[in-house]
């Protein structure tokens, strides 16, 4: 596949709420997750779609309800696109708000090997 299809794969998949289906399907073995510079702990950096899997259910786990989730449609720039996410979701600590963030992705050989994520961090 090629980063288009790609990409539009992945937003078909997380507008259904399929999010690990999108990263086993997409992903590649060793892809690197990397949050915003300063977050730490389980929400950081991470490498290898075993650990993305888990960053995901320890984020998930933080969250009581989610309102709605809205993706974009992609941006693609060579090898390269980027996707706007919405997030309205009642945290377990914090309570409800709303966010938006950026996710830049990189494609290699047919597969993702690289997210990046920019938001807010106030």
């Amino acid at each position: 596949m090629n980063t288009e299809s790609i990409a539009n794969r992945l937003v078909s998949l997380c507008r259904a709420g399929k999010f690990n289906e999108a990263q086993d399907e997409l992903f590649a073995a060793n892809a690197r997750s990397i949050e915003m510079e300063g977050m730490t702990g389980d929400l950081g950096t991470v490498q290898g779609l075993d650990a993305i899997h888990e960053k995901g259910r320890r984020f998930d786990a933080t969250i009581s309800e989610v309102h709605f989730i809205k993706c974009s449609d992609p941006l693609i720039a060579d090898s390269f696109f980027t996707v706007r996410m919405d997030l309205d979701a009642t945290y377990k600590q914090g309570g409800r708000r709303a966010m938006s963030e950026l996710c830049v992705y990189e494609v290699a050989d047919g597969k993702i090997v690289r997210e990046q994520f920019f938001y807010a961090t106030n």
